[in-house]
């Protein structure tokens, strides 16, 4: 699939010297925008930083070129440096791909693409583009955001009108691999249990999503969902090599946004049922059936021209888990978005935890984990 990837790009690329005689032929395009976050928490520590001592281990940087080398053919690239505690530390392959636009009605993406599930995954990695700090954990885990938020393969999309009573649908069908690094937050239970996969998993991706433009201005209702199976026949555990297996990973997710004014309310229903099995010679299979339910409800408001509020309540809910605090995570988030000028901007942002399921790590907790937690977030970043 890589190897598609490049090719892919270097056939559009290779229009430019057939069709641009200069660098404003192609309308080259340059953004990007650097962040510095700082975490703290009253208990636990989280995301594997040391947050309860406070904890700076939070950077990122992003850069993006796009470039149109013939008309209706836009191409682009984007890399990311990111630290977060141990996750990280690494330059990064956000996407990079070609977008052919025939009309309204159809046009398709190609190479690494970003996946269009749910509300946000498909702006999730431009922080400058919302208020909050941290999305909902629920259902954009920050952890395996990179995993997340790309496939490579390809997007067929478009936009249909349903008359002047009935509003507009835009469709996005998807399908390709999907690959999860080794490094990614989605194993950190597995690596404090000793099992590693050394090439991560890679697994074939398809779904669709819809989202309807109502007759009601600023009322967007949609759905989308994604299948995979994925397999790695080299998982290892000390001198043992086994199998470690996803099967019938099923993400459904159902979403709402309102918009008027300054106002913006939305919220987010997904479930997740996969069945995860590892086995190794010698010892019994290892069977983990899932059955997750996460929803949030968030708000903003724009109270000046620069200075916007917001308000989320993120849960997730794993029944395959018995009764207690891993069981679940409950995250009320009180936010604050700052911006000074078009390029520099600030966030605050408050959390009142309760529940363990997402984002500990047992490492770096050694004394066990309380229930309940406070998690201070400031972030500073810089876009252009």
């Amino acid at each position: 699939m890589n190897r598609l990837l490049v090719s892919a790009l270097a056939l559009a690329f290779g229009a430019v010297s057939a069709s641009a005689q200069s660098l404003d032929d192609l309308n080259i395009q340059i953004h990007g925008y650097a962040t510095q976050g700082f975490l703290y928490t009253t208990q636990n520590n989280i995301l594997t930083t040391s947050s309860s001592s406070g904890s700076p281990a939070w950077t990122e940087a992003v850069l993006n070129v796009g470039a149109e080398p013939i008309p209706k053919l836009r191409v682009g690239v984007q890399g990311r440096y990111f630290l977060l505690g141990n996750y990280g530390n690494t330059i990064t392959l956000d996407w990079a791909a070609g977008d052919y636009k025939v009309n309204d009605k159809f046009g398709v993406r190609f190479g690494k693409v970003k996946t269009p599930s749910g509300l946000f995954n498909d702006i999730q990695d431009i922080d400058p583009s919302y208020i909050w700090s941290l999305l909902p954990q629920s259902i954009y885990p920050i952890s395996s955001r990179n995993s997340i938020l790309a496939h490579y393969g390809g997007v067929v999309y478009g936009t249909l009108k349903l008359g002047q009573t009935m509003g507009k649908l835009e469709y996005r069908g998807f399908g390709g691999e999907r690959s999860i690094g080794t490094d990614d937050g989605y194993f950190l239970a597995q690596r404090e249990a000793g099992i590693v996969l050394p090439n991560g998993l890679n697994r074939a991706i398809y779904g669709a999503a819809l989202h309807w433009k109502t007759p009601l201005r600023g009322l967007m209702v949609g759905a989308s969902t994604i299948q995979n199976n994925a397999t790695a026949p080299e998982a290892t555990k000390g001198t043992l090599v086994g199998v470690y297996s996803v099967h019938s990973f099923n993400q459904p997710n159902y979403f709402v946004q309102y918009e008027r004014g300054k106002f913006m309310v939305a919220g987010e229903y997904g479930k997740t049922a996969p069945m995860v099995f590892t086995i190794f010679p010698g010892i019994p299979p290892i069977w983990r059936p899932l059955d997750n339910r996460e929803w949030y409800g968030m708000a903003t408001y724009k109270l000046t021209g620069k200075l916007t509020a917001g308000l989320y309540d993120s849960q997730y809910f794993s029944k395959a888990v018995k009764l207690g605090p891993a069981r679940y995570q409950k995250d009320w988030a009180l936010a604050g978005r700052y911006d000074f000028n078009q390029y520099l901007y600030a966030k605050a942002e408050q959390h009142w935890v309760d529940g363990t399921s997402i984002g500990y790590d047992v490492d770096l907790n050694p004394n066990g984990l309380k229930p309940t937690t406070k998690l201070t977030i400031l972030k500073i970043g810089v876009s252009f």
